[in-house]
Parts: structure tokens; C-alpha cells; sequence
């Protein structure tokens, strides 16, 4: 039976795995962006000082991880496979002499909760942390289990209180729950229960719902979010309902476990047989064998994977893949997507048109592509932290630094829980040092310094401040700050010839801007000018 255990965990892990590393990667990468994991105490004071802190700073250490879309899958597998391990244990402690039926249909039933966790990171704002605060709380559960109930069990459930509250959150309410099913009376009548460890939960529980609402009076945070989670979802009025519906799973799972004890417990011990000393034989609730677990098991993944499936959006996966390469320049690798998977969202859109620019390939093959009109060439900088990158990436790489760091900054600003972004922070460090702002750039340096996977490049990138012959030399600095605007004007919220007319006369070097004035023409039928600049400029 445990090997079939552990076949069926592996199997659901795998499953996991290559869910997220092969259809799912670049939520992963998406989710890594927004966040800026510092190794830095003031960093780690500034998470851990609120409720739920503790799982918080884990979810975040592990999201920095997401960068290499498979160790994110891993990451995700191995915690999902721990919550199912933790939730079955919990289940096989309150079964007692009945595990045999936890080993039957229960033990399917033990991957409802992970699988609810899966469902909950389909999410792309779902935070990691939100898993790490569900885990947790099965882990204090279970280590609560072994313990006897004595005083000192009494004492510990007070002081769990408030270091559960603040470690995990409100979640937590499911340990004190998961205590109180073990000793209630109504549940398990053939043990004699103390009434004084009765009391001492349901106590616990009570304390526990009001802590809320006295800490809303200390703390600068919305008593809804004390009460439903303060980093479970980056929306922070959303309630993640999922993530509770994977909380209420376990507590259910464990209530039917005590329940089938009860009655387990009633028969072995309450049937004799008459005129005889001896007992009748334990009567199984449930026939319990290899097959019995084993169909469980596939009926359980059978239906809630495909619960997972018809709830994933891919079509957000996909938009997210063009952002992700555009991202890292992938400019061949855009231009083999679009040629099997014609882009026809914004983003896409943006993308496919940066590509073939900067292969030189724009004016030529623009209309053998979809395209959004003028939003689909250089689009209006949106509110939002994701819609403004791949503009912010253009404008780059066409050489409109001042507006790419404006578009970057505000994006940062716009990450919904507040949080600052490591792919933002590089880009404003690369902008202000080829503005000359060395001072600016050496602050987000420093920041990147702190952190695992941009240190290297930060530290390869400070000794270019302030280098002046250094800069002029870099392949990719020195030529953008040649292709950057020469004098200052005005620039609105909508891109116009004019300003792209400007940046090629400043450098008509500029292979790109020349595409993308060319094409602003053809988009708006300015054949006049289309064929004034051709003609002025044949070579281009």
C-alpha cells in the first residue's frame, strides 16, 4: 500500500511539473517580475512584521526562483505534493483503528486540497505565499497531533494563537479547528474527553476570529484583509475564495474521517456475542484493497484535472509568452511564433512589429501580419503594471529613453500589492545610466546587488558609471544614447509622426526609427509623406 501511495504522489507532482513547465512557464515568468526578493534585513523586517509575514517572505523567496520556468515547476510540484502528503497523515491520525478506510476512498479525497491549490495558482496575480500559509498550517497540525492532552498542550494552543496568526494569517483558523474536531466530544463518544481541553479550543477558536478586529485598531491595514489574508492574492481588496474552498477541503476531509472512527469505533467495541467473553471481529466500513485507493485516486485527478484544464487561460499564457521574449529579445524566436501563431491581441501585436523592425523586415511584410492600427505599432501607455512593457520595450530600442524610463517607472508604480520589480528596477538602472543620471542608476544597482539572479549583472554594470568612454563603447548603451533625442519638446500621451520624424533626424543612423516612421505612414495612408522620406533617404 505505500508503494502505490508513493507512486500515485509522484504521478500527481509529475503532473504538476510538467503542467507549469510546459503549458503554463510563462505565468511563472510573469509572476517573477513583479516582485524584487532583496537578502537584505530591512527587506525581510518590513514582510515579516504583518500577519501572515512568514509565508509571505517564502512565497517570495521561492517566486524569485520563477525566472528558470522549471524550477518554479518544481517548486510549485514538491509544495503540492507536501500539502496532499500533510492532509493525508492528518486524515490516517483521526481514523484510528479505521485507516483502512483512510487507505480507501479517503486517500483520493486527500488530493482535493492540492489539486484546489493548483487551481488557485492558475491565477496569475495568486500569490506563492498563499500555499506556504496552507502548508504551514498542516505541518503545525500534524506536529500538534503527537502531542498529549495535557496542560502543556493547553498552554501551546494559546501561545499558537497569535505565532500562527502571525506567521500564516488568517488560514491559520484551520489548525484551531483541526484541534477542536480532535477532542469535541460530539465527535468521538467512546473516549472519555477532559472537559477543561474541550473549553481550552473552543476558547482558542473564539480568540482566534477576534484577533482581526483588535488588530485593525493597531495596524495600518483594512480589517478585511486581516480577515481574509493580507498576501494571499496581489488584488488586495480580492478574496482569494479558492484558496479558502482548499482550507474548508481538509476540514472536511478530516470530519468524515473522525466520523467513519465513530462508527467504526461503535461496532468493534459495542457488538458482543452473546453468552461468550469474546468479541466479533472488527467489521470494516469500507473494503479496503489495492484497487479500492488506486480508482480513488483516478477518479480524483480524472475530474479535478480537468477542472484545472478547462480553467486555465491560455490565451493569457500566450500574451504573456510575447511580453516574456520581448522581454529578452528574442527577435528570431518572435518572428518563428508569429509565423505558425499570428499574434491578433495588443501586446502580440506590439511585439511582432518590434521584431520585424529590428530585423529590418517591418515596412516589407507589415500587412502580412494583423494589426491594430496605430496601437499595434506604438500603443497608448496604459495604466496597468503588464500593458505598458512591450511599448516601454520599443521605445527602448528605438532610442526614446526618457519615454521608455517614464513608461517603466509608472508600471512599477502600478504592481498592484506595491511591490517593486526586478525586471523594472534593471531597465531603470540601463535608462538613467545612458541619460547620464549615474547617481539614479547607482541606486538601483545597489538594490540589485541584494538580490540572487541580477547581482551578477549589477556588479558587471557599476564600474560603467560615470565612464564616459566606457559607455561610448558598449555595444548597446553607447548606441542608444547616439540615437536619443538631441533636444527637448513635448511630448504627449499619444506618438505622432513628428516625434518619430525628430528622433530619425537626430541620428538618421537609426535603421528602426526610419522603419517605424515608414510604417506610422502606411497605417494612416500618408502617402505623401511616406514618398517624401523614401525618396530623401533611398538607402535606408
Amino acid at each position: 500500500m505505500k508503494v502505490l501511495r508513493t507512486i500515485c504522489t509522484i504521478l500527481f507532482g509529475a503532473a504538476v511539473l510538467l503542467f507549469f513547465g510546459l503549458a503554463y512557464p510563462h505565468h511563472l515568468h510573469y509572476q517573477e517580475q513583479f516582485q524584487l526578493f532583496l537578502f537584505d534585513c530591512a527587506y525581510v523586517w518590513d514582510i515579516v512584521k504583518l500577519p501572515g509575514g512568514v509565508a509571505d517572505l517564502l512565497g517570495r523567496f521561492c517566486t524569485q526562483f520563477f525566472l528558470y520556468a522549471w524550477i518554479g515547476a518544481l517548486i510549485i510540484a514538491v509544495l503540492l505534493m507536501a500539502v496532499q502528503l500533510l492532509t493525508l497523515r492528518l486524515i490516517n491520525s483521526k481514523t484510528g483503528q479505521g485507516a483502512k478506510v483512510s487507505g480507501g476512498l479517503l486517500y483520493g479525497l486527500s488530493f482535493v486540497p492540492s489539486f484546489l491549490l493548483w487551481l488557485f495558482l492558475l491565477d496569475e496575480n495568486a500569490l506563492l505565499g498563499g500555499v506556504w500559509a496552507v502548508l504551514l498550517t498542516l505541518l503545525a497540525a500534524w506536529l500538534f497531533d503527537a502531542l498529549p492532552r495535557n496542560w502543556l498542550w493547553r498552554v501551546l494552543i494559546f501561545v499558537a494563537i497569535p505565532v500562527l496568526y502571525w506567521m500564516v494569517g488568517p488560514v491559520c483558523l484551520l489548525f484551531f479547528l483541526l484541534q477542536a474536531v480532535s477532542v469535541e466530544k460530539w465527535i468521538t463518544r467512546t473516549v472519555p474527553v477532559n472537559q477543561g481541553t474541550v473549553h481550552v479550543t473552543r476558547v482558542s477558536v473564539i480568540l482566534l476570529l477576534l484577533m482581526p478586529v483588535i488588530l485593525a485598531y493597531y495596524l495600518p491595514v483594512p480589517s478585511s484583509n486581516l480577515c481574509f489574508g493580507i498576501h494571499y492574492h496581489r488584488y488586495p481588496t480580492a478574496i482569494p475564495i479558492v484558496l479558502w474552498l482548499a482550507v474548508l477541503a481538509v476540514f472536511i476531509l478530516v470530519l468524515i474521517a473522525r466520523a467513519l472512527q465513530n462508527h467504526g469505533d461503535r461496532q468493534n467495541h459495542g457488538d458482543r456475542l452473546p453468552d461468550s467473553g469474546q468479541n466479533q471481529k472488527p467489521v470494516p466500513v469500507i473494503p479496503s484493497s489495492y484497487l479500492l485507493p488506486l480508482a480513488s485516486f483516478v477518479v480524483v485527478a480524472a475530474v479535478m484535472g480537468s477542472i484545472v484544464w478547462k480553467n486555465s487561460n491560455f490565451k493569457a499564457e500566450k500574451v504573456m509568452k510575447y511580453d516574456f521574449m520581448a522581454r529578452y529579445q528574442q527577435w528570431n524566436r518572435i518572428l518563428e511564433t508569429i509565423n505558425t501563431d499570428r499574434p491578433n491581441n495588443q501586446i502580440g501585436v506590439t511585439v511582432q512589429n518590434l521584431a520585424l523592425g529590428m530585423r529590418g523586415l517591418l515596412t516589407q511584410h507589415l500587412f502580412d501580419y494583423n494589426q491594430n492600427g496605430l496601437l499595434g505599432l506604438l500603443p497608448d501607455i496604459g495604466t496597468d503594471a503588464t500593458s505598458p512593457m512591450p511599448t516601454a520595450e520599443a521605445f527602448y530600442q528605438l532610442g526614446m529613453i526618457t519615454v521608455a524610463q517614464r513608461t517603466v517607472f509608472e508600471a512599477q508604480e502600478a504592481i498592484l500589492d506595491f511591490q517593486k520589480s526586478g525586471r523594472c528596477y534593471k531597465r531603470l538602472a540601463q535608462t538613467n545610466l545612458i541619460l547620464g543620471h549615474y547617481e539614479v542608476a547607482r541606486k538601483y544597482l545597489t538594490a540589485l546587488k541584494k538580490t540572487l539572479f541580477y547581482r551578477d549583472w549589477a556588479n558587471e554594470t557599476l564600474p560603467l558609471l560615470g565612464d564616459e568612454k566606457a559607455i561610448a563603447k558598449h555595444p548597446e548603451y553607447g548606441r542608444l544614447r547616439q540615437m536619443a533625442y538631441k533636444e527637448n519638446f513635448f511630448f504627449g500621451d499619444h506618438v505622432t509622426s513628428d516625434m518619430l520624424q525628430r528622433l530619425f533626424l537626430s541620428n538618421t543612423d537609426n535603421h528602426l526609427a526610419y522603419e517605424y516612421l515608414k510604417a506610422y505612414y502606411m497605417l494612416t495612408g500618408d502617402r505623401e509623406n511616406y514618398t517624401k522620406l523614401q525618396l530623401q533617404y533611398p538607402e535606408q
